[in-house]
């Protein structure tokens, strides 16, 4: 095969932003040759195409190599299985299900069948910010991580945004809110960085800022197996919000905002400097490093080329399906946590998450409205 066959499945702001880049021509070797909505008047434009109105049949027709699949959450672990188990290999938008309980189930099917590759959407993994990041941490040059402070309040959206589509912000429609949909990137670029906690504890509110039944803002406290302790705070409320990472490690403390990473060093570790001083006031001496990056170019058609790459040459994907299990978990744990006031242990419950989210399913009466909605500036939030 010198080339793959693309099928892309859903045509809502993601979708069209994929079909965008690929009908460029900016994944070399992957062609689109089919696309696939519920809605017909999302095909119109899409004709020279093959046009499909049902996912599953794109899928065993035969006609496509791979697919994108860029739906509504819940539908991303039927689409996905049914992929793998018809050998066609398996891109999936963040995230790779609604809850833990279905990512087992898909990554199982790709158990079942090692021979497909199995790609998630987290393009954050490309962003140079994020790779430096995780140098200074690998190198050892931070030392040993401390503590983890993550402010995610920029992520504003309004009432309209949510009444863009009957799915949002709703539990039966896509399964939560802040976390599991903006804020999913940014949890799997802090599994990425520093692995799983060991135990979570949130404090959620739903629907706080806005007309839904999910959570909108978030307050969660990490405790890792190390000792490190985190906070991530997350909110769709709040403007103009705040986008502030910071990392401190025995050897020093990287901070991301506003466009900048700077490292502020230690010039000798924390911890050894603690024990040894015999100053009860002194504190290690420090240089201030400003640490240039540039912006990734298309990322998402950088994950993409990455994913025609793995399936034609055996190139290691750089964000594996699999992975995306972690900012998963992450979510579900955070907001199982805030729904029932209790801390919980990582790996969590995946069947106890399910049965909460199914209990909120059975007992809402939520009544949702939507309107059609300007998505013009939708590409704005990818820079994160």
């Amino acid at each position: 095969m010198k080339s793959i066959r693309l099928g892309l499945i859903g045509l809502g702001n993601i979708g069209r932003h994929h079909a965008k880049y690929l009908l460029a021509g900016r994944v070399p070797r992957c062609e689109l040759t089919a696309v696939c909505s519920t809605s017909p008047a999302k095909l119109e434009e899409f004709k020279p195409l093959a046009i499909w109105e049902d996912g599953l049949k794109l899928i065993r027709s035969g006609t496509v190599d791979a697919v994108l699949v860029a739906t509504p959450h819940y539908q991303h672990t039927p689409l996905g299985i049914a992929a793998l188990e018809a050998g066609v290999h398996l891109m999936v938008e963040k995230p790779i299900s609604a809850h833990k309980a279905d990512a087992l189930k898909l990554i199982a099917a790709h158990g079942r069948n090692p021979r497909t590759v199995f790609g998630a959407m987290f393009q954050l993994r490309v962003e140079p910010r994020y790779q430096k990041i995780r140098r200074l941490i690998e190198s050892g040059d931070l030392g040993r991580v401390v503590r983890v402070n993550w402010i995610n309040t920029d992520w504003f959206r309004t009432d309209a945004y949510y009444a863009s589509g009957g799915w949002r912000a709703t539990w039966s429609g896509e399964g939560g809110g802040v976390l599991l949909n903006q804020c999913l990137h940014n949890l799997d670029v802090l599994s990425w960085l520093l692995g799983l906690p060991s135990e979570v504890r949130a404090q959620v509110t739903l629907g706080r800022d806005h007309n839904i039944e999910v959570e909108d803002n978030v307050t969660a406290l990490l405790t890792y197996p190390s000792g490190a302790t985190g906070v991530f705070v997350a909110s769709t409320g709040e403007a103009p919000g705040t986008n502030r990472l910071e990392i401190t490690g025995t050897r020093g403390r990287v901070v991301l905002e506003d466009g900048r990473l700077t490292f502020t060093r230690n010039e000798e570790d924390m911890a050894e400097f603690c024990r040894s001083s015999r100053s009860g006031f002194a504190k290690p001496g420090v240089w201030n490093v400003a640490i240039p990056f540039d912006n990734a170019e298309e990322p998402h058609a950088q994950l993409m080329r990455n994913f025609t790459e793995a399936i034609l040459d055996g190139t290691p994907l750089i964000a594996p399906g699999t992975d995306g299990l972690g900012s998963l978990e992450l979510a579900n744990a955070m907001l199982l946590s805030g729904l029932q006031g209790r801390p919980v242990d990582l790996p969590m419950d995946a069947e106890a998450y399910a049965a909460e989210l199914g209990r909120r399913i059975a007992e809402s009466r939520f009544v949702k409205t939507t309107v059609a909605v300007d998505a013009s500036d939708f590409a704005q939030s990818f820079r994160r």
